[in-house]
């Protein structure tokens, strides 16, 4: 695993579809402003990926990506406390792309759910092409360039962690056998001492002949003790408990993401393409307007008629937005027509515009000063490109392409 913590790194990122909405917020940005203070986070802008599906016309592209960065920066992602860049700025990411193409089976692409999904959903685009079937790998290629440990993901998400994880073990078995493996890893372990020596045989043992994982990590935080082996002879042992040779690329673990609970204006899921949301920088007398007019229980057809909370899309927001005591408030004044609709929506007009007020302030700062956001992403670019050149340099000269 090199000189990086592979657990302590986070990688996420997102397609640039423009301004963001209330649904992004509470599903992604709210998770990342936490992560950022446990993790060294790197988040990027996947804008190769935007042209996976929308390479016929890009001429949207950069605007998008600057306003999505702008919420970014609004919701408190924090260029100080997490790495910021656009993907097509750092080339390491389509160099190991290659890369890995040339280990990866054709099948383990194809049988990717979302492959399928996609190509059904999008059946008016030609999707037959190689950068669709490759979407995948250059997700793999992106996750492993950081050796992230860590990736935030959605459950539907969980299959292209499972696949990176297959790429990486893949390339370790191939390219982790040096030489004179088996030797330089027992001559690792003795310069452990006879205690963790003792320890770390034990542990092996446990894990490669019960699959007991917990051994596993205990031998892996046993050798992130050890001051008397070298980085080199660290990576050769976490390879042999594996049972593998030397782990170049560490696999990642999903780290799955609450649901976000953010219903649209109409009760579907927020979203876009349904033109049922409010975006997160949305200006207050367009977000009261959107609220007011959203339709509620249809049988609550005048003001004295009973309504039924669960039947309305304005409950599914105020399980976001309200505390207990509005819930209850809105339960009791909707079943027994003791409030009106119109009452019903109005804390969560309040309590919407006095989540952005926050938002809107700090994205001023960044709207008035375009060279701001430029400078954030030249100055993530920068760290995102030495950590990709160090994994690149591993890669290449496992693979026999480092020349003197």
């Amino acid at each position: 695993m090199s000189s990086v913590d592979s657990q302590q790194r986070v990688l996420s990122g997102m397609r640039p579809t423009g301004k963001l909405h209330l649904g992004h917020y509470h599903g992604v940005l709210k998770n990342w402003v936490k992560l950022q203070h446990e993790y060294e986070c790197f988040f990027f802008v996947a804008d190769w990926h935007a042209l996976t599906t929308q390479y016929d016309d890009p001429s949207g592209i950069e605007q998008s990506v600057h306003d999505m960065v702008i919420d970014w920066l609004a919701a408190g992602v924090n260029p100080g406390s997490s790495t910021m860049f656009i993907q097509s700025q750092v080339p390491e990411h389509a160099e190991l792309h290659l890369l890995l193409s040339m280990i990866t089976p054709l099948g383990w692409l194809e049988r990717i759910p979302t492959y399928k999904d996609q190509q059904e959903k999008l059946r008016e685009k030609d999707l037959a092409t190689y950068g669709f079937l490759g979407y995948p790998l250059l997700q793999t290629a992106d996750i492993l360039m950081y050796r992230a440990g860590r990736v935030p993901v959605g459950a539907d998400q969980v299959s292209h962690v499972e696949i990176t994880r297959e790429i990486a073990r893949r390339f370790n078995h191939i390219y982790g056998r040096e030489p004179g493996f088996e030797e330089q890893a027992e001559a690792a372990i003795v310069k452990m001492g006879k205690k963790n020596a003792k320890i770390y045989r034990n542990l092996k043992k446990r894990y490669q002949e019960e699959g007991d994982n917990d051994a596993l990590e205990t031998a892996r935080a046993l050798l992130k003790e050890q001051q008397n082996i070298s980085l080199g002879d660290r990576e050769r042992l976490y390879g042999y408990i594996e049972g593998g040779g030397k782990v170049i690329l560490p696999e990642p673990q999903p780290l799955l993401t609450p649901e976000s609970k953010m219903p649209g204006l109409d009760g579907q899921k927020m979203s876009k393409s349904y033109n049922n949301y409010i975006g997160l920088r949305e200006d207050p007398d367009s977000v009261a307007q959107k609220i007011r007019t959203m339709q509620t229980d249809p049988q609550r057809v005048r003001r004295t008629d009973p309504g039924e909370p669960e039947k309305c899309p304005v409950w599914g927001m105020h399980k976001v937005y309200s505390d207990e005591k509005t819930c209850e408030w809105v339960q009791v004044g909707c079943r027994s027509a003791g409030i009106g609709c119109l009452d019903c929506k109005k804390p969560l007009i309040d309590a919407i515009i006095e989540e952005q007020r926050p938002l809107h302030e700090r994205a001023r700062e960044y709207e008035n000063s375009p060279d701001l956001v430029q400078s954030i992403l030249q100055e993530g670019r920068e760290r995102a490109r030495d950590a990709a050149r160090d994994t690149l340099d591993e890669v290449r000269s496992a693979m026999g392409l480092s020349y003197r």
